[in-house]
């Protein structure tokens, strides 16, 4: 196929949608659609939201001067879906279906399943999701925790850190399944996460609450302590959940999410800034150890990515925690859209194989004795 490859990327989030247009790896054009908070009071579930987000992209994209028939794939964010191993899935009418149901929880992520589908549909062509937010490939001991059948998840930024390994490799000659890397997703959320020849084996859990303490999660925390704030008669079930995994971290700490601010009160002198500052640092770099460890010490590359790794001080301070475990290397940014048309553009030419999403999780438990 020596055609460039036209794809249109869908990534539905909390407040937009974000779409890009890509020949091959050339982008096209690029669009964030804000979604107010009127505007998304009228629907009562995020499914309710399909047909509005729909029709935002479709008008975004006629808007702009593209046509919707001249898109060859249709690639979606991803989500909802039952425990699944990294790849690119074909968009079936199950994939669909439990992405409508939200399998494994309500995110506007598994939108993007059905927008890609509906318009794939439509122009009878080919809907994909590449790497969704349901990946599952954790070894055995990753899952196992002090409490009988009580089990760690993998709930991480696949998309992205997929993406980041599959270009850190390209510039160096390598195949993402010969190296072992710890892919640090440095955003809202932080994810850690070990990659192990090609599978991401261990990482901490960016839904339900592990890891480093973030701009707006809390980390971990004392659970004796979690127990008493749960008990203290102050909280009600989900303002407590909100308040650790949503306002937590430096947000609870100084009132907002933005750690550049928190940064330049550190650099001007402020202590109580500068202590937080360092510890989310000394706490992402100390994950960054835990990983290297599930990799028995055979880490090729420590990669920081997200928008916090834009932060040089904030970078150049995890260098000084961690360097001498292994190289660190700086991607900023996020590449999500990028993501989706690399994966889409893979399959359509042959170089990766495309999976058919089963609706069997990948793990369903141990056999306990």
């Amino acid at each position: 196929m020596n055609k460039k490859i036209r794809v249109l990327a869908i990534n539905p989030g909390s407040t937009s949608t974000k779409i890009a247009l890509f020949d091959d790896y050339d982008e096209l054009f690029s669009e964030r659609i804000g979604h107010s908070t009127e505007e998304l009071k009228q629907f009562g579930e995020i499914q309710d939201q399909l047909e509005y987000r729909a029709e935002t992209v479709e008008t975004t994209i006629t808007k702009n001067g593209f046509a919707l028939e001249d898109v060859d794939i249709f690639a979606g964010r991803g989500g909802g879906l039952l425990p699944v191993e990294g790849g690119v899935y074909e968009v079936s009418a199950l994939l669909a279906e439990h992405a409508s149901r939200g399998m494994s929880g309500q995110h506007p992520a598994q939108l993007g399943a059905q927008i890609s589908k509906k318009l794939a549909d439509r122009f009878g062509k080919r809907a994909v999701i590449v790497n969704p937010p349901d990946v599952d490939e954790f070894c055995d001991i990753a899952r196992v925790t002090g409490v009988k059948g009580l089990y760690r998840e993998s709930h991480i930024h696949a998309l992205n850190q997929k993406e980041i390994a599959l270009r850190f490799c390209a510039t160096r000659g390598l195949k993402y399944e010969d190296v072992n890397l710890v892919i640090c997703h440095l955003g809202g959320g932080v994810s850690v996460t070990a990659h192990e020849k090609g599978r991401m084996i261990d990482s901490n859990d960016i839904i339900k609450g592990s890891g480093p303490m973030t701009p707006t999660r809390a980390g971990d925390l004392p659970y004796i302590n979690v127990i008493d704030l749960a008990y203290s008669g102050a909280y009600t079930k989900k303002e407590l959940i909100d308040r650790l995994n949503k306002d937590g971290g430096v947000t609870d700490h100084f009132g907002a999410a933005d750690l550049r601010a928190i940064e330049n009160r550190a650099v001007s002198g402020e202590k109580y800034p500068g202590v937080v500052f360092e510890a989310m640092v000394c706490q992402t770099a100390k994950y960054i150890g835990a990983m290297a460890v599930a990799l028995k010490g055979r880490a090729d590359a420590i990669i920081l990515t997200g928008s916090i790794a834009n932060s040089r001080l904030f970078t150049e301070k995890i260098k000084e925690y961690a360097a001498w475990i292994a190289e660190v290397v700086v991607i900023p940014g996020e590449f999500e859209l990028e993501a989706l048309a690399a994966g889409a553009v893979r399959v359509m030419r042959g170089e990766e194989g495309l999976k058919t999403y089963t609706g069997v999780p990948v793990w369903t438990g141990f056999e306990e004795s």
